[in-house]
């Protein structure tokens, strides 16, 4: 696999400031197919300087002509998307379907999205005798995940570059290529030097140096709560702002009356997907007892169409998870499910294949929900299902968790299922499979995270507001 040997500053690879490397591994073989440089402070202090001489000329741009920019952007992601979707199967291990069906085509979407939102957003609004200016924050230091690598850069970088702001990146250690393609994208697309910049590095040293930088006015960090909740205290030192999206259990609530057989093929899909790796995977199914079991047997077969194995073959559609680590992580969770009384429907916790970060398709039954598997985040694809006996004590169990970051209901009609969602404790609910929408809000409440990506209130996230008085 092709890498850059060095870091994307000021529209230019740089040599890095150490000699520190990064192993990229392909969890389907678990073999190394790349190298790219561990960036250290040095790294971090350059591409902010760079970003930061970069601000005002950027901020001065019409947004037309930025916008028209983002659009030049998506422009490249659509010629290279064979290219995108390739590379994510080889550094995540995503089926190759799925990565250019969703990890290369909703990045593309959301790139379009910002293209037209930030040609015609109301940057400037007259209130009684003010004017009130939306003004970009300034430089911003951007953290993304490995789950998503390329959706998560441009859900950050369009509306960054459409508010103003200019940027320095710093990708996930394990999906790095992905990065270092998408800033060959950002070059080819003709985005003024400094306006972008990327540094490769881990999150204890290179992001923990972004985050600390004070020539940073706004950290966007995506990842786990944990992590969030350091980067917040040292955004908090520093008094500058956060964008966080953590972590996620989210509840698929299934009422009496609606298409029971549907619903679970759904809620199964959503949880195998991208191999349970998705912060907002519905992992909670709940389900009315007079209707439990046939549901539990119908998740049994639906989760038997998503086999295993590599991410290359058109019949695969379940591919390894991120790493060594998160492999054991999963597995020992699933373990914990057995030992706390679930019953085991599909799957478990054995090793399906010699090698590759593989775990077997898991769906529990007779869950309880203060057991571990249904209160903390298993980032794997592991599916819970839960009886409830009534809406209330559903509305309980769904809301019953330190998370608020998804949701899904199913009735027979739309207005009993959005009575339900309107009283869920979280920041996105799908209506009987509503479809993803790249202008909604998507953000969490409680400790999923504070503030929201994608559309206008993802815009916001990167403007400040002053008033002129008259």
């Amino acid at each position: 696999m092709k890498a850059h040997d060095g870091m994307y500053i000021d529209g230019a690879w740089r040599p890095a400031a150490g000699r520190e490397r990064i192993e990229v591994v392909n969890p389907a073989d678990e073999q190394v197919i790349a190298g790219v440089p561990a960036g250290n402070a040095d790294d971090v202090d350059a591409a902010v300087r760079a970003a930061r001489a970069a601000f005002p000329g950027w901020a001065a741009t019409a947004p037309a002509e930025r916008a028209a920019l983002i659009g030049a952007l998506r422009d490249v992601l659509v010629a290279r998307k064979g290219e995108f979707a390739e590379l994510i199967t080889a550094e995540l291990g995503s089926p190759r379907g799925f990565s250019e069906m969703v990890h290369v085509g909703a990045p593309i979407a959301v790139s379009s999205s910002f293209a037209e939102l930030g040609a015609s957003y109301a940057f400037e609004e007259r209130i009684g005798n003010s004017t009130v200016l939306m003004e970009p924050v300034g430089v911003v230091g951007a953290i993304t995940p490995w789950n998503y690598p390329l959706h998560q850069i441009v859900a950050k970088v369009a509306p960054a570059l459409a508010a103003g702001c200019t940027l320095v990146l710093k990708p996930a250690e394990d999906t790095p290529l992905t990065a270092q393609l998408f800033a060959e994208a950002v070059h080819e697309a003709g985005i003024p030097a400094g306006v972008f910049n990327l540094v490769t590095g881990t999150g204890p040293v290179a992001g923990q140096a972004l985050a600390a930088h004070e020539g940073v006015d706004l950290v966007s960090f995506t990842g786990s709560t944990a992590v969030g909740r350091q980067i917040g205290a040292t955004a908090g030192a520093a008094v500058k702002r956060v964008a966080l999206e953590l972590g996620g259990k989210s509840a698929n609530v299934i009422l009496p009356g609606a298409d029971l057989a549907k619903a679970v093929a759904a809620g199964v899909g959503h949880v195998m997907n991208n191999s349970g790796q998705s912060c907002n995977a519905l992992t909670r199914m709940l389900v009315h007892r007079d209707q439990y079991e046939e549901a539990v047997s119908l998740a049994a077969a639906a989760v038997a169409k998503y086999p295993s194995g590599d991410p290359r073959d058109p019949g695969t559609r379940l591919g390894p998870v991120i790493n060594a680590k998160q492999r054991d992580r999963v597995r020992g969770y699933i373990s914990k499910g057995v030992e706390e009384g679930a019953r085991l429907v599909a799957g478990g916790p054995e090793a399906p294949y010699e090698h590759g970060y593989f775990i077997a398709p898991t769906v529990f039954a007779d869950v309880t929900p203060e057991m571990t598997i249904a209160q903390e985040e298993i980032f794997g694809p592991v599916l819970s299902i839960l009886p409830y006996e009534d809406q209330d004590e559903a509305l309980r169990i769904a809301n019953g968790t330190v998370y608020g970051l998804g949701g899904a209901v199913w009735a027979a009609d739309e207005e009993t299922a959005v009575a339900f969602a309107r009283r869920m404790d979280t920041g996105q609910v799908d209506i009987n499979g509503g479809r993803f929408n790249p202008l909604a809000p998507f953000g969490g409440y409680k400790q999923s995270g504070v503030g929201r990506e994608l559309g206008p209130h993802g815009l916001a996230e990167y403007l400040q507001t002053k008033s002129l008085q008259f």
